[in-house]
């Protein structure tokens, strides 16, 4: 028998409970988005693909949930930044006080500030969801390159 996540993450067709839950939290506000559907091409020292978490249709906000952040993932964000500045990526954390290394006093969050993200913890703020479209950043990513 399944446990509420797994039949939660079998239900929106997606890899974890915190993305589940985000999914859940979307559709509760009537929110369109989609789910890993965009591909965006970005360089390190040949060309990768990103495939971000959700979209949000109304104004084209990227959001990346994230358990784990691992050092790969913070160089891919920052290069992708770099690229694409018209983007706007937030992420949303399971815990944004975890520390980025084992014995490092710097947080998920404290990255972010750093590097000019927006973070959340657990679910994405209703406020990032209310904000206006931006008809460049949604032509960016759906150019992709």
């Amino acid at each position: 028998m399944l446990n509420k996540r797994k039949a939660a993450q079998l239900k929106y067709g997606v890899r974890s409970g915190l993305e589940a839950d985000n999914c859940k939290h979307l559709e509760d506000k009537g929110v369109p988005y989609k789910y890993e559907k965009h591909k965006i091409k970005w360089e390190d020292h040949q060309w990768r693909s990103y495939t971000p978490d959700f979209v949000l249709e109304s104004n084209g906000i990227i959001i990346e949930t994230k358990g784990r952040f691992t050092p790969a993932d913070r160089r891919k964000h920052l290069k992708i930044k770099e690229q694409y500045p018209i983007l706007d990526i937030r992420f949303v954390f399971t815990n944004e006080n975890s520390k980025i290394n084992k014995g490092s006093k710097t947080s998920y969050a404290d990255w972010c500030e750093r590097h000019g993200f927006l973070y959340a913890s657990k679910v994405i703020p209703d406020e990032w969801l209310e904000e206006p479209e931006v008809q460049m950043r949604i032509e960016e990513i759906k150019d992709g390159r």
